[in-house]
């Protein structure tokens, strides 16, 4: 009998989560790439840009998968920690990545981070808040981690405000990722969570309330690509 590939759902269960990423690791970045029509590089570009990574800080990149982002980030000279629950999505990193030497991989559930208080200058996850069963508990976590004054990048998926935009938005999630993501993709079915967990996903006054809710000052957000993605942005009180 053929094994089913693993497929999350709404219920963000953490070993069914990283199971499916686990398996689409390999072609996880390529995948993404030809989905996002080539967005994600200009996301990716317009996150690092508001970290601004600077030589002598030290960085976490949370839900960082492969190290695309984090790669990015050590070319400052900064000291990355790049932190995923999916083992598959580490060691494909550590695969590609694994001689840039301010840079580590670290297994670590986004609700329970294995660091010490106030250990990082700035905290930052793009796409995986989306993927963790207790997005406030993460939020409230990655708080805990950071440095007094210290700062915290979001780049997720959120709701474009604009209807008309928004409608050509659902159909190209309903009609036209589930058929590319059959030829590009190994686990075709994470597609589908994909798309559910945006159309489930709040939008962005809402994300950034909880933000502010955990502790967070100065949240901010702008839209990139008409609200198809937000950056958030926030920094840690100093006292």
């Amino acid at each position: 009998m053929t094994e089913q590939p693993h497929r999350a759902d709404l219920g963000k269960d953490p070993a069914r989560v990283s199971g499916m990423f686990d398996e689409v690791a390999p072609a996880y970045d390529r995948s993404n790439t030809i989905l996002s029509l080539g967005n994600d590089r200009l996301w990716r570009v317009a996150t690092t840009r508001a970290i601004a990574p600077k030589a002598g800080q030290r960085i976490l990149d949370l839900a960082a998968g492969t190290g695309a982002s984090s790669v990015a980030l050590a070319r400052s000279g900064a000291e990355v920690v790049a932190a995923d629950f999916s083992p598959g999505m580490l060691a494909e990193g550590r695969r590609r990545h694994g001689g840039i030497p301010n840079l580590s991989f670290v297994e670590a559930d986004a609700t329970a981070l294995p660091f010490a208080d106030d250990e990082f200058d700035t905290v930052t996850i793009s796409f995986g808040l989306r993927n963790v069963n207790e997005p406030r508990t993460a939020l409230a976590e990655l708080l805990r981690v950071t440095a007094p004054g210290g700062r915290l990048v979001i780049c997720e998926f959120s709701q474009p405000p604009s209807q008309a935009f928004g409608a050509l938005y659902r159909f190209y999630n309903d009609r036209v990722l589930p058929a590319v993501a059959r030829t590009v993709s190994s686990n075709a079915a994470a597609y589908d969570y994909l798309n559910e967990s945006i159309k489930d996903w709040p939008d962005q006054p809402t994300l950034a309330g909880w933000i502010r809710e955990a502790g967070w000052e100065d949240v901010a957000y702008r839209n990139l690509s008409f609200g198809i993605v937000a950056l958030h942005r926030a920094r840690k009180p100093s006292s």
